[in-house]
């Protein structure tokens, strides 16, 4: 499958590097889902906040669980120039 969107400037919060270490996983597994619209664990409320969001240029959100049970947002910024890996509690 191909992106949808631009991710821009990839960065990570040390906490969401850390919880990526601790579940043996990469950061480009949920960057790839996140970047094909695969928003993850999200209600359906976000979901449809994050439709709107692909056809107006707003922010995007996914949140993911890692394999050691860790919640994982991915947040791609409006105009697209970055994307952010960080845990909910670092926002």
């Amino acid at each position: 499958m191909f992106p949808l969107f631009s991710l821009g400037q990839i960065v990570a919060t040390p906490g969401a590097l850390a919880a990526l270490e601790k579940a043996k996983q990469p950061p480009t597994c949920f960057l790839a889902r996140h970047a094909i619209g695969d928003w993850g664990e999200l209600d359906p409320t976000d979901i449809a906040e994050n439709e709107l969001s692909m056809a107006h240029g707003f922010r995007l959100l996914s949140s993911y669980q890692t394999d050691a049970g860790e919640k994982l947002w991915i947040i791609t910024e409006a105009d697209r120039s970055a994307t952010t890996l960080l845990l909910p509690d670092e926002y």
